[in-house]
């Protein structure tokens, strides 16, 4: 039995987490959930063993998808995480990108450009 690839989902919209769920479940791909960043730091590192990436939106309350990367920053080298928000400031792809982000999609995303690059960070 193959045993599909874990990609944890942090977005403060209950609305993209379905729909990005779906979007990653129907290209075979097993999903967890977080409601912000606080959240998805607590889910990272109770599982960062078993989460082939991360998909993180950078504006949520409580704490932001930057914030939590630069918390993290370095405890989990091997874990990819890709940006995905409507957050396009050069400034904050900047920032994430020194915490430790590998790629940068805005919203509204394309399901097969978004699949297209999991595989690649997956890979």
């Amino acid at each position: 039995m193959i045993k599909k690839k874990k990609i944890l989902v942090i977005d403060d919209s209950e609305t993209i987490r379905i729909h990005l769920g779906q979007t990653l479940r129907d290209a075979g791909y097993e999903v967890l959930e977080a409601a912000d960043g606080l959240m998805g730091a607590f889910a990272i590192r109770e599982r960062a063993g078993d989460i082939a990436l991360v998909i993180c939106d950078v504006n949520m309350p409580r704490l932001d998808g930057v914030e939590m990367l630069e918390i993290l920053q370095g405890q989990y080298p091997k874990l990819p995480v890709l940006m995905l928000t409507s957050e396009s400031r050069i400034d904050k792809v900047e920032r994430a990108k020194r915490a430790g982000a590998k790629a940068w999609i805005i919203k509204p995303f394309k399901p097969e450009l978004l699949i297209q690059a999991v595989a690649k960070l997956t890979a």
